[in-house]
């Protein structure tokens, strides 16, 4: 009878929590992801798949369809968007690797997809009907602002997703302020931090340099094209997803709208695929994975060089795991190659003991939470800058692909294996970076709640995207003072002479009526 009445008690009070707890409403949010770069897409992805967790209605134009599902919506524009996979590593080396080539063709770039995205039919219509039923736009940002201008026409919040770390050519005109160069290494840099005088002379350079070429390179653009999307002002994000954290990045100054949500894409393990495992699980000195993403080709590495890596790794005492897009002649023994391998799966696997990569931030989130040591060969844009993070951290080695050898590749390769320093400092580097006091996913969530709740949150902007580039760098009152000195030693000067002038008249008058005397 007792339990009967417990039971009574306890349906009575869920039945009154399901008349009164309302459950949390989710909001219709529109994405947009404008680079065909699978890395790219991997944190757009990670942000979406936790809106839809926590019950928001996701509507994704994406490159990299892969099916609709419960509160979220696809949108296939696979066709629409400029693919960056699989590239030939010397046409990367020749186009991207230099500042102005990677400036030009990030703008080109983005604007070619304004051009394309702005003709979508679905797109269309929401801009023929001036009206839409989204809360917010996510919108993935590149390097030119004519993303914006379907929130500036529809007066809907904007928030933009940034993939690498840093945005620093785009950061004064989006956030209103220049990261200091003496402190906060621009994202093309080769060092994480600039430590000496030249580093920060260079990285001075090349920030107002960039931001300049960039700032040249739209406003010529917009002269020529006179696209629609050129005849509004570009409007500002309310807030930023940023794909950074400071283990895996120097600690720096940023915003209250900047929110970093780095290593949002890493999803729970899955199981490997059986002869992977089967692999992995029978190599007595562990496994080693080399892989150089989704964007160049391993096997477009130069024939003298890409030999030599191979050479090297067939005398290992590891299993390899190569990802490598052609098929192998006279393949090792102790190599196996894939066109694709599960790597989040992979790395977290206890047996792995090195991972050789090219520094991209997805596959640096994934060693790091994994707590693997990393063998770098980075490529271009934030990939050096991003090893040079993981090698402070004592997890790390980076090379240039250019110059590697047999024998330097051999001694990074045994240094990173049989010194257990690196493998303790990667695990100390990832309990740090899952120690959080909001995971990246919840963060998502609130922040997102956040600029609804507030009509797009215009109190985080700062003042400082009101000010003139001379009022912003405080020229007009450095101006106000060397003109206030001026006057003062004007002054003074002016005040001298007159006393020199009346010193000189009474000395004149006394000198005459002294001969006057005489």
């Amino acid at each position: 009878m007792k339990k009967f009445i417990k039971i009574l008690i306890i349906a009575f009070y869920l039945g009154v929590a399901v008349l009164y707890l309302k459950p949390v409403e989710g909001d219709q949010i529109l994405a947009i992801s404008t680079i065909g770069g699978k890395s790219h897409w991997n944190f757009m992805e990670g942000i979406l798949r936790a809106l839809t967790e926590y019950g928001h209605n996701v509507t994704v134009m994406t490159p990299f369809p892969s099916g609709n599902r419960e509160n979220y919506t696809e949108i296939d524009v696979s066709n629409e968007t400029f693919s960056m996979l699989r590239l030939d590593i010397e046409l990367v080396q020749k186009h991207l690797t230099s500042y102005f080539h990677t400036i030009h063709y990030a703008n080109i770039y983005s604007r070619k997809t304004c051009k394309i995205l702005y003709e979508n039919s679905f797109i269309k219509n929401i801009l023929t009907d001036y009206r839409s039923d989204f809360d917010v736009i996510f919108i993935e940002l590149m390097a030119s602002e004519c993303v914006s201008y379907l929130s500036a026409k529809l007066d809907i919040p904007l928030i933009y997703v940034i993939p690498p770390p840093l945005i620093s050519y785009l950061e004064r005109s989006v956030l209103g302020h220049y990261p200091n160069p003496a402190v906060v290494s621009h994202v093309l840099a080769n060092h994480n931090i600039p430590r000496t005088m030249f580093e920060r002379f260079t990285n001075t350079g090349l920030l107002f340099y960039t931001s300049f070429l960039l700032q040249y390179k739209s406003w010529s653009a917009r002269i020529a094209d006179k696209e629609s999307f050129d005849q509004i002002e570009p409007i500002k994000p309310s807030i930023i997803f940023s794909n950074a954290h400071f283990i895996t990045d120097a600690p720096r100054p940023i915003p209250p709208s900047v929110i970093q949500v780095g290593g949002i894409h890493l999803s729970p393990p899955k199981k490997i695929p059986d002869d992977v495992l089967e692999f992995i699980e029978n190599s007595p000195h562990g496994v080693i994975f080399f892989t150089l993403g989704s964007v160049v080709a391993v096997s477009s590495i130069p024939v003298n060089i890409r030999n030599n890596i191979i050479k090297v790794l067939s005398q290992v005492p590891q299993r390899v795991l190569l990802k490598y897009e052609d098929e192998m002649i006279d393949k090792p023994e102790n190599i196996m190659v894939r066109k694709w391998f599960p790597q989040r799966d992979i790395l977290v696997h206890p047996n792995v003991k090195l991972f050789i990569s090219h520094g991209g931030i997805s596959g640096v989130y994934e060693a790091v939470d994994a707590g693997v040591p990393v063998l770098g060969f980075p490529v271009f844009f934030d990939q050096s800058r991003n090893l040079k993070n993981l090698v402070d951290a004592g997890m790390a080695i980076s090379m240039n692909l250019d110059s590697v050898t047999k024998d330097t590749f051999m001694k990074a390769i045994l240094e990173l294996v049989k010194n257990k320093k690196y493998m303790q400092n990667a695990k100390i580097a990832s309990d740090r970076f899952k120690d959080r006091p909001l995971s990246p996913s919840k963060a998502v969530d609130y922040w997102t709640r956040y600029v609804i709740r507030h009509k797009g949150a215009p109190h985080l902007k700062s003042q400082a995207l009101n000010l003139n580039w001379y009022q912003y760098f405080l020229l007009d009152v450095i101006a106000v003072v060397i003109l206030v000195i001026l006057l003062f030693y004007y002054a003074i000067y002016k005040t001298f002479i007159f006393i020199k002038k009346i010193m000189f008249v009474s000395n004149r008058n006394q000198n005459l009526s002294d001969n006057f005397f005489y």
